[in-house]
């Protein structure tokens, strides 16, 4: 049994929240904290209404270092799960460290003022966990995440050598709105409208956005176009799995979404350069990200599924082989379980997972780790029962060309 300390309030930690309160016997003491503590007060209560347990609520600026010290020691918990910002992962690290507290998040650090997307920032605290004895977990949601044990899973019980990984990523869903993102907009948008990247032959290999695209099958949803673009789980997964020659990540898109992406674009409220308005400094894309449907607030009309998952090609007994591993998640089930839609529940669901093999022994080690170099196989028997179980294919057609 422990406590835990969840700061963030959005979608994805409504979902973080419900499932640890799902299994006291591990997380005997939660407690939620946001700059908003009334998000907090919210998730709190929908809780204690479904399951009957109390959370503990505070407010917190995760980028107040010395008043997030003060909150962990006081609460003491025995790991922090970072659900909150992407440039407020280093803070909250700095803040670990110095109360002398175990990390956790779901997404690799990115500057506020440059969208720029790498581990570098993250792995530089390598030394400094160690040498306290503590441990830092990273990108312990979908992809990342539950894309890098995937892809860990088959590496052990599948291939001798991984050669090709695709990495792939629908939604099949229908939320009802004209435009809207399915996690924090100001993030989302970001990530999509940058240039993409692969590896391949030992070599990253740019692409403008969208450049390169593959009408992919996903199971229950059918043929969707997939765009490649980058994703930070690359970077980790081309490192810790060195025969990978080739790895590439797919996000699918409809016409529509993609016709409101470029008119965003075009009108220059994708931009994170600040301008001046009647004497105010105001960020377009944070102007816009007000303007949009709060993702927490999608779910409860949201139709179809999601589909994500690993398409992999090597060598077995010398042999190559090829085996797709995905899991698909009705945003309708998560809604109505958590009260979220499913994009956030396919990255709660692994956090909360990855949050209990640490606390319960599964994961250990010293330093600053991502999920991959853990063992794949207690947090995929379980995983399921959490409510994403998982199907894999060997042998079959990819769909794809290298």
């Amino acid at each position: 049994m422990a406590k835990v300390l969840i700061i963030g309030a959005g979608g994805v930690s409504q979902v973080v929240t419900f499932k640890c309160a799902q299994y006291p016997e591990v997380f005997s003491d939660i407690m939620l904290a946001s700059r908003t503590k009334s998000k907090c007060d919210k998730i709190a209560a929908v809780i204690e209404e479904k399951l009957g347990r109390k959370i503990q609520t505070a407010q917190i600026d995760a980028e107040d270092v010395p008043a997030l010290v003060q909150l962990i020691k006081s609460f003491q918990p025995k790991l922090v799960i970072n659900v909150a910002l992407p440039y407020q992962d280093l803070c909250i690290m700095d803040a670990c460290l110095e109360a002398g507290v175990n990390y956790m998040d779901t997404a690799n650090y990115e500057p506020k003022d440059v969208a720029k997307f790498e581990y570098s920032w993250q792995w530089a605290y390598q030394d400094k966990f160690k040498e306290k004895g503590l441990t830092a977990i990273l990108g312990c949601g979908f992809d990342p995440g539950q894309s890098q044990i995937y892809t860990a899973y088959l590496a052990k019980h599948y291939f001798d050598e991984i050669h090709y990984l695709d990495i792939v990523d629908c939604n099949g869903g229908d939320h009802g709105k004209a435009f809207a993102t399915n996690f924090n907009p100001e993030i989302n948008i970001r990530e999509i409208t940058q240039k993409g990247r692969y590896w391949k032959d030992g070599k990253w290999v740019e692409t403008e956005p969208q450049e390169i695209m593959f009408p992919l099958t996903y199971p229950n949803i059918g043929v969707r176009k997939s765009y490649l673009m980058y994703h930070e789980e690359l970077e980790s997964l081309v490192k810790n799995f060195p025969t990978i020659k080739m790895a590439r990540f797919f996000m699918t898109f409809g016409d529509e979404y993609l016709t409101h992406l470029r008119v965003i674009q075009n009108i220059g409220m994708a931009s994170i350069k600040p301008i001046l308005y009647k004497g105010v400094e105001i960020v377009p894309l944070q102007f816009l990200k007000e303007t949009l449907p709060a993702p927490e607030t999608l779910g409860e009309n949201y139709t179809g599924e999601t589909s994500i998952g690993c398409r992999v090609k090597g060598i077995k007994d010398g042999k190559e082989k090829t085996a797709y591993i995905w899991n698909n998640c009705s945003h309708q089930a998560a809604y109505n379980e958590t009260g979220a839609q499913g994009v956030s529940y396919t990255t709660g669901v692994p956090a909360m997972t990855g949050a209990m093999m640490f606390l319960t022994g599964k994961w250990s080690g010293a330093g600053v780790f991502n999920v991959e170099e853990f063992d794949p196989d207690p947090f995929m028997e379980v995983i399921g029962k959490h409510g994403l179980p998982f199907e894999v294919k060997e042998n079959i057609d990819l769909e794809l060309t290298y």
